[in-house]
C-alpha cells in the first residue's frame, strides 16, 4: 500500500472523520473511538493504534491480555505505552494489501469496543474455577458451595453490607449460573 492508498481506504471507511495529519500520520476520531495510523520515518512500516484503557485499569489483567495476544487477537496485539493500554497493528507497508488493512482496522475497533470486559471475564472465570476446585477438594457439593458464598455475602466478606437484598440476590444468581456452568468441567 502507498500513503495515498491508506488515505483512500480510511476515507472510504470513515468519511470526513479520517484526517491526514502529515505525510506520515492519519487520525480517525469518532464519538466511539480514536484511531491513529502512523508510518515509520522511512515509510517502510505501518502502525495502527487505538487506545483501550488506562494502563492502571489493565494492570490486574495483564496475564489475560498477553494470553489473548497469543490466542485471540489475530493480526492485532495489546500493548502498553505512555500509561495507556493500546490495540496495535503493525505491518510492513510494502506487503500490506487493502483487505488485510481493513481487517486490522475492524479488529482494532472490536478490541476497543470490548475494552477490558473480555479479559475481566476471563479473569473471573479462572477465579471461579479455582473456587470450584477448592470446594471439590473439601468435599463440598454445588449447593453447599452456594450456601458458603451466600454466607460470605450476608457477613460482608464478599460484596457490600449496604447492598440491597435484591442486588445481592442478582449477584448470587450470577454466581449460581457460573458455578453450574463450570462445575462439571473442573476436576479436584
Amino acid at each position: 500500500m502507498t500513503p495515498d492508498d491508506i488515505t483512500n481506504a480510511l476515507t472510504q471507511r470513515f468519511g470526513a472523520t479520517a484526517q491526514r495529519l502529515e505525510p506520515e500520520a492519519w487520525q480517525i476520531e469518532t464519538t466511539k473511538f480514536r484511531i491513529l495510523v502512523l508510518l515509520s520515518q522511512d515509510h517502510t512500516w505501518l502502525r495502527v493504534l487505538v487506545p483501550i484503557a488506562p494502563a492502571q485499569e489493565a494492570q490486574a489483567l495483564i496475564d489475560h491480555l498477553l494470553a489473548a495476544n497469543f490466542d485471540a487477537t489475530q493480526e492485532t496485539r495489546y500493548a502498553l505505552h505512555q500509561d495507556v493500554l493500546w490495540g496495535v497493528f503493525q505491518h510492513r507497508l510494502e506487503s500490506l494489501v487493502p483487505t488485510d488493512f481493513e481487517a486490522a482496522i475492524e479488529r482494532l475497533e472490536s478490541l476497543h469496543e470490548q475494552g477490558l470486559s473480555k479479559a475481566f471475564n476471563d479473569f473471573v472465570e479462572v477465579r471461579i474455577r479455582q473456587i470450584i476446585q477448592v470446594a471439590k477438594l473439601q468435599g463440598q457439593s454445588l449447593e453447599s458451595t452456594l450456601q458458603t458464598l451466600n454466607h460470605f455475602y450476608e457477613e460482608g466478606l464478599m460484596g457490600n453490607l449496604a447492598q440491597s437484598a435484591t442486588s445481592r440476590e442478582e449477584v448470587l444468581a450470577a454466581w449460581r449460573r457460573q458455578l453450574e456452568r463450570l462445575w462439571s468441567e473442573v476436576q479436584p
